[in-house]
C-alpha cells in the first residue's frame, strides 16, 4: 500500500489521480488532500477517501468546508486547515509516502518544495516546478533523497524509454546528469488547436477557438499553451532539468495522433517510443506505481484500429512561444522562471479577452528582453519568487498602456 498526497485534488489532475486510487484500493490511499475554492468537490473527495487533513487555500471558505465536512458524520473526521501553510502542511504530511503535485502554475511551486524538503517522492504533474526553479530543485531533490517521478505524458513516456538503458542506476530521481548511452530527447506535440490553420489566420483567434484541443480535454490555460506550443517549450526546459540534455539534443515534432508520446535516440541511432492512447492516468499511475506496473482494465492499444502514425516540423513562424522557450532555458538563471510568469499573464489576459491570440509572444519577448540586463545566474528560492512577481507585474503594465502588438515576425 502507497499512501498518496494529492495537490489539487480537484483539478484535472487531482481528480484522474483518486480515480486511480479507487481502481486499484488495494495499491493506493489518498491520506491528504488540497484544493483551492472547490469545497463541494473537495467534501465528496473526502466522504469517498477519508484522508487525515486536507486543506483549502481560500482561508474564506474553511468555515463552510468545516461544515461540509461536519454533515458527513465520518468516524474519524480529517484535520482541516487552509491557507498557503495548509497547503505546505499537506505536502509534507508525514505519513505520505508520495505527492501528487497537481497544482497548475508557478503556485504549485512552494508546497512541491516543502514535500522535498520532506523527503517526500514527488509525482510530478506541475512542470513549472522545474522550469522555474530547477536550479533550485536539484540540489534540493539530492539533499533529502528525494524522489522526482514525472506524471505527464511526455516526460513519462521518456521515464519509462529510460528504463531500457544499460546502468542506469539513477533512474528514480533526477541527477541533473545525462544519462550513458542517450543522444537525444524527441517529445511529441499534438499541435494544438491550430495545426491546420494557416499562420494569416492566427489573427482571427477566438477564445474558443484557442480553448478547444482536437486531442485532450484539459483547464483553458493548457489549452492555449497547447495552441501557442509554450507547453512544448516549457516541457523543453522540464527534459533539460530532469535528463541532464542539452538543449540542442531536444527536439519537438508534431505529431497529430498523439499516439507517440515521445521518443529518446541512443548514441548507435536506434529510437526507442513509448505509445499508448491520449490519457492522463497511464503517466499518472506509473509515477505512482514505479518501479512496479499494476494490473489496469484500460482500453488496450490497437494500431490497427488507428491506421497510420504522421509527423511533421513544427513551423517557427505560426509558433513563435517554441523559439522563446528554446531561448530562455539557454539563458539559464531566473530566465525560464520569468519566461513562465510572463506565459501565465498573457494567457489569463487572452482569456479575458484583453489581448489578442499573437500578442501573447509577443508580450513575452517584451518581458525576456527587459529582464535581461537583471538576469541572475545562480537563483535563490527568493530571487525565482521575485523574478516571478515582476514578470506578472511588467505584462499587466504593458497591457495597461493600450498598445496592441504586431505578432513576432510581422511586419
Amino acid at each position: 500500500m502507497k499512501y498518496i498526497t494529492v495537490l489539487g485534488s480537484t483539478g484535472s489532475i487531482g481528480t484522474q489521480t483518486l480515480e486511480i486510487a479507487c481502481e486499484q484500493p488495494d495499491k493506493f490511499k489518498a491520506i491528504a488532500l488540497s484544493a483551492g475554492r472547490n469545497i463541494n468537490l473537495l467534501t465528496e473527495q473526502v466522504k469517498t477517501h477519508k484522508p487525515e487533513v486536507v486543506a483549502i487555500e481560500d482561508e474564506n471558505l474553511i468555515e463552510d468546508l468545516k461544515d461540509n465536512i461536519n454533515n458527513l458524520d465520518l468516524d474519524n473526521a480529517p484535520l482541516v486547515l487552509c491557507g498557503k501553510e495548509g497547503i505546505n502542511a499537506v505536502a509534507a504530511w508525514d505519513k505520505a509516502d508520495t505527492v501528487v503535485t497537481g497544482i497548475v502554475g508557478c503556485a504549485g511551486l512552494i508546497p512541491t518544495m516543502s514535500a522535498i524538503n520532506a523527503g517526500k517522492n514527488i509525482a510530478l504533474a506541475n512542470k513549472e516546478t522545474l522550469i522555474a526553479a530547477g536550479p533550485i530543485v536539484i540540489p534540493a531533490l539530492k539533499k533529502n533523497n528525494s524522489r522526482l517521478l514525472p506524471a505527464d505524458s511526455e516526460h513519462s513516456a521518456i521515464f519509462q524509454c529510460l528504463q531500457g538503458l544499460p546502468n542506469y542506476e539513477n533512474a528514480d530521481f533526477s541527477t541533473g546528469e545525462m544519462p550513458k548511452g542517450l543522444k537525444a530527447i524527441h517529445l511529441t506535440a499534438s499541435g494544438g488547436a491550430f495545426r491546420d490553420w494557416a499562420v494569416e489566420d492566427l489573427k482571427h483567434v477566438t477564445v474558443e477557438d484557442a480553448t478547444s484541443h482536437p486531442n485532450w480535454d484539459m483547464g483553458k490555460k493548457i489549452t492555449v499553451d497547447s495552441a501557442t506550443l509554450m507547453n512544448k517549450g516549457l516541457e523543453v526546459i522540464e527534459a533539460h532539468y530532469l535528463f541532464g540534455t542539452s538543449y540542442e539534443n531536444i527536439e519537438i515534432v508534431i505529431h497529430p495522433q498523439s499516439i507517440i508520446h515521445s521518443m529518446i535516440e541512443m548514441e548507435d541511432s536506434s529510437v526507442l517510443a513509448q505509445l499508448g492512447w491520449p490519457d492522463m492516468k497511464l503517466p499518472i499511475l506509473y509515477a505512482m506505481s514505479w518501479p512496479e506496473r499494476f494490473k489496469t482494465n484500460w482500453k488496450r492499444l490497437n494500431l490497427s484500429e488507428i491506421g497510420q502514425l504522421s509527423f511533421k516540423e513544427p513551423d517557427e513562424f505560426k509558433y513563435p512561444c517554441m523559439g522563446l522557450a528554446y531561448a530562455a532555458g539557454k539563458s539559464s538563471g531566473t530566465m525560464p522562471a520569468v519566461l513562465n510568469a510572463a506565459n501565465e499573464m498573457a494567457v489569463e489576459q487572452f482569456l479575458k479577452e484583453k489581448i489578442s491570440f499573437q500578442e501573447i509572444p509577443t508580450l513575452i519577448s517584451k518581458a525576456c528582453e527587459s529582464h535581461m540586463e537583471n538576469l541572475n545566474l545562480i537563483p535563490a528560492l527568493e530571487d525565482i519568487l521575485e523574478v516571478d512577481n515582476w514578470a506578472r507585474h511588467f505584462v499587466k503594465q504593458e497591457i495597461k498602456k493600450g498598445q496592441k502588438y504586431l505578432s513576432i515576425g510581422s511586419k
